[in-house]
């Protein structure tokens, strides 16, 4: 197994994020990896089970979400008119464009 408790913490915190089905193969494939390497410090083997553990990851399924920004669901707040009455300095720009300068 693991030569050092630094290294069964390591396998150990890779491991979570797996599925349980996949975790105990992975623990017995980082073991052997990590017991390859001829000298072994915490930055090589987390080097070493970071490759491992990429060849157990499976990503979740994507699920798409009807709501939020770009959503194709239809909305009452989109899809209707303007709540209330115009302010009136909405177009003063334009009404003030070709005023006289006194």
């Amino acid at each position: 197994m693991a030569t050092s408790d630094v290294d069964s913490e390591l396998i150990d915190r890779f491991s979570t994020a797996l599925l349980p089905c996949d975790r105990g193969d992975f623990r017995r494939a980082a073991a052997a990896a990590l017991e390859q390497i001829p000298c072994a410090g915490e930055g090589i083997a987390y080097r070493t089970l970071r490759d491992v553990w990429r060849g157990f990851f499976r990503p979740p399924e994507e699920t798409h979400h009807p709501v939020g920004v770009g959503s194709k669901r239809p909305s009452k707040l989109v899809a209707g008119e303007a709540i209330g009455a115009p302010d009136p300095r909405e177009g003063a720009r334009s009404r003030n464009q070709f005023r006289a300068a006194e």
